[in-house]
């Protein structure tokens, strides 16, 4: 079994979130395995068959949301800015027939900017997450199996999610 160290978990983390702050979006997909997937749950206790979830994106799904988010116009207009802070990074290695499971907890900062037109343009918004990256060996590089992200507030109307990764 191949070993991540806790270095190498964080500069992982660390690299996915600058991927996604400066919306480099094929790069980002390139981080997952063809058959990852991307997890926002709302109720923890079922899995995302069971239960509806905030997102359950596979390849396609993934792909899609770049697509529309790389858009000229964008999916969302204007785009979101973000800055992704990561901490508190646990190394779990050979759980669950992964090669390596990180914990983790984030801040995601947003702010859009723009006029009183739309709902929150203006406002920064902060989302506490806390993470779960399930990862595989593939040749020299770690790949994401699962990205499960559990949102502190899913609980509360939340508008427009488009560019959260």
């Amino acid at each position: 079994m191949v070993l991540i160290s806790r270095e190498e978990a964080e500069s992982f983390l660390y690299l996915e979130a600058r991927l996604v702050d400066e919306r480099q979006y094929d790069n980002w997909l390139e981080l997952f395995a063809e058959d990852g997937i991307y997890w926002l749950p709302i109720d923890t206790n079922f899995g995302p068959k069971e239960h509806l979830s905030l997102i359950y994106d596979d390849d396609l799904r993934r792909r899609e949301r770049v697509h529309r988010l790389s858009l000229a116009p964008p999916a969302q207009t204007p785009v979101s800015q973000t800055l992704h802070v990561v901490s508190n990074v646990e190394v779990n290695n050979g759980i669950d027939n992964y090669d390596a499971v990180l914990t983790s907890a984030q801040m995601i900062y947003e702010i859009r900017g723009g006029d009183d037109r739309q709902l929150e343009l203006g406002d920064p918004r902060i989302f506490a997450a806390r993470c779960e990256h399930r990862l595989r060996r593939h040749n020299a590089s770690w790949k994401i199996v699962l990205k499960r992200m559990v949102l502190l507030n899913r609980h509360v109307p939340i508008p427009n999610l488009t560019f959260i990764m």
